[in-house]
């Protein structure tokens, strides 16, 4: 548990949420080390919003953790990777069921849920803390993806890792986790919800200037079999960019990611508009 409290010390813990949100990334980061201990990423790589924040600098708070195998693979199955998950979090003091979540239909994505048995105010913080948030147990839970059948033309990197201990994480490289989110954003469905995260990663992609791998988008919109023309250029781009900001209900959009984020205020200039004129500064890899 020392360990974890010098991770916690790296955060700015005020409210509850803060503490939430903490222990929810080092929850991640924990259960990467498990996965590397297991020789997981020789297999698979991590990509995804929660790689984007814990490898990338993305400046919100994630909760999934999104994987891909680097080659197709439909035998493949998480299970042998749990128990050395399982053993890296005891080895922390923190006790967790695994739970698999079982399909009724084939999926090309292997799911498990990851939960904390117990309050995290149980065990890793001090009386003072549980008195500031009575009757407020918090149990963390950790969605876990895998894609076994991988649309090609991706690249991965090795990222460093300094706690729980030094190791290495195979992750998507940005142009491809950028084609990722694209692909994201402009096919999810959701019904009247609005993934307001979606927009708020372009956000930052586009502001650092990260150019989207547009063949491996194409692999992706092909895989998927939303479009009739499996390859899209840079004009298709942008007209169904356009066409998803046309009916883009923003102020949903800015609740979804509120909770996530600490300068709220960074959504203030968030309109259609403002999004037409943030999209004619996005670099295409072609």
């Amino acid at each position: 548990m020392q360990l974890i409290q010098q991770m916690l010390s790296h955060y700015n813990l005020q409210t509850h949420n803060d503490y939430t949100r903490a222990f929810r990334e080092i929850m991640q980061e924990v259960a990467l080390a498990g996965l590397y201990r297991a020789g997981f990423f020789e297999k698979a790589a991590f990509y995804g919003g929660t790689c984007l924040r814990i490898f990338y600098g993305l400046d919100r708070f994630s909760e999934d953790m999104d994987f891909s195998l680097l080659k197709p693979d439909s035998g493949f199955s998480f299970d042998q990777y749990l128990e050395s998950v399982k053993k890296e979090f005891a080895s922390h003091g923190i006790d967790i069921t695994i739970n698999i979540k079982h399909k009724n239909k084939p999926s090309q994505v292997e799911s498990a849920f990851l939960k904390n048995n117990t309050s995290i105010y149980d065990f890793l913080l001090d009386g003072d803390i549980l008195r500031m948030h009575p009757g407020r147990p918090s149990k963390i839970k950790i969605k876990f993806e895998t894609d076994t059948d991988p649309p090609p033309g991706f690249t991965t990197e090795n990222k460093l890792m300094l706690l729980p201990f030094s190791f290495y994480v195979g992750c998507y490289s940005l142009p491809d986790l950028f084609a990722g989110k694209m692909h994201a954003l402009l096919f999810r469905k959701w019904k009247t919800r609005v993934k307001g995260r979606d927009w708020y990663d372009l956000e930052w992609y586009i502001k650092q200037g990260i150019p989207v791998n547009l063949p491996h988008l194409s692999e992706r919109i092909r895989q998927s079999g939303e479009l009739q023309e499996h390859r899209i250029n840079k004009s298709d781009l942008f007209n169904l960019l356009k066409e998803r900001i046309a009916n883009l209900d923003v102020s949903q959009a800015a609740l979804d990611i509120k909770p996530f984020i600490k300068e709220k205020e960074k959504l203030d200039i968030w309109s259609r508009q403002y999004f037409l004129d943030l999209i004619a500064h996005l670099k295409v890899k072609q």
